[in-house]
């Protein structure tokens, strides 16, 4: 039985995006063993994922924090033992980071796939694959994806085909239905105003008076979510837009999934979880600066995504940019465009 080994090992959304490139070598390779090499604080994205036998969860953020310590070097040979036995005969680094590509390397795989040309994140990765792939033909991240497994044999996937395995919880779901039921209406609107950079955040201030401007429809409440370091924005936001109809819903990953399972829309910027309500099919107004949708955006027909205006045209080189990571907030998104947009989607769902 062929083994093969998926890295990537961070972050929610960059994972979503993988999910229809590992489908598709476990359809194409119904007989092999698939083992992800992913961060543990991830790993819950792949419980129950059809594709995947076995998931290797390392904490290489800790070992950062802690790499002195006698705990860190016992996880870290734990970890490094798991993925050399049994040893992959291929690796496939979805990350083209120095750490992604020395983890494929150490697990063993004589066969090692990853990105070259200026799809490698960190250039000194590419000496440790023995195949680099660029994908010149591809706009979307996850056809960039595709084409690193289409070199192990897959075939080109259309986006109507593309899967997107995420866990389902029963436990889940009735803790969310039982939350939801508190709002006293039906429809409602999730809204993650968060994101890694401060670049692809809207300013609070904006997200209060969308919140306060969604929230006038008596048949729509509001939900914000986000990280726990996230939590004082979210407050300060609902504290400004003052409505009944709008709350904070703190979650779980899984719980998190479960609700934007049953969202009439989700609004937010480039981050995981508005990837992760595009893979449930939840319908999208995302609000982009730096980063380029058409890259790594929404790609359902009727999805819609505004971008910063300063910012487009600066393609992929400025979305690697430490410029893009330092910059404020994307204000220049006027708030009438986006309530068009959200007004815009809702109206499209309801006809589907």
């Amino acid at each position: 039985m062929p083994r093969i080994l998926v890295v990537r090992l961070s972050s929610i959304g960059d994972i979503v995006h993988a999910l229809p490139a590992v489908a598709a070598l476990g359809q194409s390779f119904p007989e092999a063993e698939i083992t992800w090499a992913i961060e543990s604080r991830f790993a819950a994205l792949l419980d129950g994922n059809p594709f995947v036998q076995r998931v290797v969860s390392l904490d290489t953020l800790g070992w950062r924090r802690r790499p002195t310590s006698a705990g860190t070097l016992r996880e870290a040979r734990g970890g490094l033992s798991e993925l050399r036995h049994p040893r992959a005969d291929v690796a496939v680094d979805f990350q083209g980071l120095v750490k992604s590509a020395a983890l494929a390397r150490l697990s063993g795989a004589t066969r090692r796939v990853g990105f070259g040309g200026r799809w490698l994140r960190e250039r000194l990765a590419g000496v440790l694959y023995t195949e680099r792939v660029e994908a010149a033909d591809r706009r979307h991240v996850i056809e960039e994806n595709l084409a690193l497994v289409e070199r192990l044999g897959t075939r080109r996937v259309p986006r109507a085909e593309w899967q997107f395995p995420l866990p389902r919880s029963e436990a889940a779901e009735l803790r969310v239905e039982e939350r939801l039921a508190a709002l006293g209406t039906p429809k409602f609107v999730v809204i993650n105003p968060g994101a890694g950079w401060t670049s692809k955040r809207w300013p609070p201030e904006r997200y209060a008076e969308l919140v306060r401007e969604l929230a006038q429809d008596e048949d729509l409440s509001v939900v914000l979510t986000g990280s726990g370091d996230e939590e004082a924005m979210i407050r300060g936001i609902l504290a400004r837009a003052q409505s009944p109809r709008a709350a904070y819903f703190p979650s779980t990953l899984i719980d998190y999934i479960a609700l934007v399972r049953r969202a009439n829309l989700v609004v937010g910027g480039d981050t995981g979880p508005v990837h992760l309500a595009g893979a449930v099919g939840t319908p999208i107004v995302a609000l982009y600066g730096p980063t380029d949708p058409a890259r790594n955006g929404p790609f359902a027909p009727a999805d819609v995504a505004l971008r910063k205006r300063e910012s487009a045209g600066r393609g992929h080189a400025h979305w690697r940019s430490g410029q893009a990571k330092r910059a404020v907030y994307m204000d220049d998104l006027k708030l009438e465009d986006v309530r068009s947009a959200i007004q815009k989607r809702l109206a499209a769902a309801d006809g589907a």
